[in-house]
């Protein structure tokens, strides 16, 4: 069972506010000032959150996806009974509660304890249990070297962190040669277009190149919510800097009948670009 170090962290997009940010801003975010402001957002959004996406994400199941790929489908973690498997980002714990039924030893973990705290629920529940979770930062995980078989985050950790090349690397100590790592993220390419599931989401407003972070603040200008944009070639050099291999990249395409909005992400917008890419490495044996 994979163990702590001695030493002693970010779900799916689109929080639901469960307070109203005085402006958004574009500026610089670092890492502490990141973590501590999306800490305290899914502290408040858990409850709310999971009451307007719960029943899509399921109390016992891995979502890739607003699109829908779920993990029962498409197996991109490959046979995990048996194997040590880490989930970042788990929100709910969903995906770790789903991995733990298949006979997985999960170890998820969140930088928000509200979120937390709605996986126990969801065990108690469900009648599924996690059995390790773990609040902590997806820049510095708490784990030791070459701990895990398996890491998963759907759209957890990576689009809420400051370094994220950081992250992949702490993902690649904790991995076990021959590991495996999949991180589902919002499309590089949905940067350039606003937050709207309707035509308006359609026109270009800003720069794909531009990187500078997503930051609503309140009154006293202070950082309440946090994302970080990377290019796909900015994401590939990350993947390989780390030492991994990027075996594949899913762009998940909008399923026919599904008439599901979640934020930005919708049907219309779907049918015409990709919203999510789904990264999957592995570390060399």
């Amino acid at each position: 069972m994979p163990e702590p170090s001695p030493e002693q962290r970010p779900s799916p997009p689109q929080p639901v506010h469960a307070t109203t940010p005085a402006a958004v801003a574009h500026r610089e975010a670092g890492p502490a000032e990141s973590a501590r402001a999306n800490r305290l957002w899914w502290d408040a959004s858990a409850q709310e959150y999971y009451d307007e996406h719960g029943g899509f994400l399921g109390d016992v199941d891995l979502l890739w996806c607003p699109e829908g790929l779920r993990e029962a489908d498409v197996h991109l973690l490959g046979d995990v009974e048996g194997r040590d498997v880490l989930e970042v980002g788990c929100g709910a714990a969903q995906g770790a509660r789903f991995l733990t039924a298949l006979g997985a030893r999960v170890t998820a973990f969140d930088v928000s304890l509200g979120m937390l705290r709605q996986a126990r629920v969801l065990d108690e529940r469900s009648g599924v249990a996690v059995p390790r979770l773990v609040q902590a930062d997806a820049q510095r995980l708490p784990f030791r070297d070459a701990s895990f078989d398996v890491v998963a985050s759907a759209f957890g950790g990576l689009p809420f962190v400051a370094d994220s090349a950081g992250t992949w690397r702490e993902v690649a100590r904790v991995l076990r040669p021959g590991g495996r790592a999949v991180f589902s993220t919002t499309h590089p390419t949905r940067w350039a277009f606003p937050d709207d599931p309707g035509p308006a989401g359609l026109t270009v407003h800003q720069s794909y190149f531009d990187r500078t972070p997503y930051v609503e603040v309140d009154d006293a200008g202070d950082a309440v919510y946090v994302e970080h944009h990377r290019t796909l070639g900015d994401r590939v050099r990350e993947i390989v800097g780390a030492g991994l291999v990027l075996e594949d990249l899913l762009e998940p395409e909008w399923p026919p009948g599904h008439d599901r909005e979640w934020g930005q992400w919708s049907p219309l917008r779907g049918g015409l670009m990709p919203g999510t890419a789904v990264w999957v490495t592995r570390k060399p044996a």
